[in-house]
């Protein structure tokens, strides 16, 4: 059964949900998304991936600063849709637009719920070191990804697996997820769950403090760290080059063996001691620079084995 659907989500982990959806013979009636955000040097606004996507599509695309006015409520009624599939749209929906598609609003949100409800759940899965991700279809309401659950696919986190690995393998999953529950939407066939009440956590934005590393702390932490925050925001380390403290962002890394004071460079590696164990720095950037591999890096700098970074 062909629905009617408002499509509504921003980044690029919504295009492949909106693109199946499309595909699978559903009339996407209307795109809602961020508006365009200012990017570059010359401050171009640079719309949405969501928008670009609707856009080759021939989808009206609205861009709202507020869903809470009238003239809100009033353009999504006009829309008359069976369904409302949001995808990281990043605005709250009042409960009167809620309330709006006849047959509600479903949410893919990219956890196993009620694990990491919330903005960032990509990357609080791998910070904490979880072995498990997934995608969920939840029916929405008012609170914060509290809804009840329709469909549910999981997908192992391998130990070096980064949360931009992990999305390009939830983003398809979800899409997949979506159109599926779609299907058994429209013939009636979709059956909800309330989340249980164990096991709820959030997922908040990762503040900019979160993102320096502590060598004081396990290397299991700070692989995770790193692998958690890769490719952005990306963890960061403070290393003195002779000019005083610049960032270096670390981008990737692996557990590695050797004990020293946490924060001792080990070797020409780029190997550096934590607090249990160390990490091998696998891939570096620094301001303005190219990624490259840690060795690379030290190349080009006067530390050796056992300075402090």
């Amino acid at each position: 059964m062909s629905l009617r659907v408002i499509f509504m989500g921003t980044p690029d982990f919504a295009v492949p949900t909106l693109t199946e959806i499309i595909g699978q013979g559903h009339e996407v009636v209307s795109c809602y998304t961020r508006a365009p955000a200012q990017a570059g040097r010359g401050l171009d606004l640079k719309p949405s991936p969501v928008q670009r996507a609707a856009e080759r599509f021939g989808i009206p695309v609205f861009t709202p600063k507020t869903l809470k006015s009238e003239e809100a409520l009033e353009t999504i009624a006009s829309h008359q849709a069976d369904v409302a599939v949001v995808v990281a749209y990043g605005m709250i929906l009042p409960q009167a637009i809620l309330d709006l598609p006849e047959l509600g609003c479903l949410n893919l949100h990219a956890s196993l719920l009620p694990r990491w409800r919330g903005a960032a759940p990509l990357q609080r899965a791998v910070m904490a070191g979880d072995a498990e991700s997934g995608v969920c279809v939840m029916k929405m309401e008012a609170g914060l990804d509290t809804g009840p659950v329709g469909m549910v696919e999981s997908l192992m986190i391998g130990p070096d697996m980064t949360a931009g690995e992990l999305h390009d393998r939830l983003a398809p999953l979800g899409a997949d997820l979506m159109v599926r529950a779609l299907a058994a939407l429209g013939r009636g066939g979709l059956r909800f769950t309330p989340q249980p009440e164990e096991g709820v956590s959030y997922a908040a934005k990762i503040g900019n403090a979160e993102a320096k590393l502590n060598w004081a702390r396990p290397a299991k932490q700070v692989h995770d760290l790193v692998r958690g925050l890769s490719p952005f925001p990306g963890a960061f380390a403070e290393i003195d080059l002779g000019k005083g403290p610049e960032r270096l962002k670390i981008l990737r890394t692996a557990l590695a063996g050797g004990a020293a004071e946490p924060g001792t460079l080990l070797d020409g590696e780029g190997t550096v001691a934590c607090a249990e164990g160390a990490v091998k720095l696998l891939q570096v950037q620094r301001a303005g620079g190219r990624p490259v591999t840690g060795a690379e890096f030290l190349r080009g700098t006067k530390l050796t084995a056992g300075a402090k970074l």
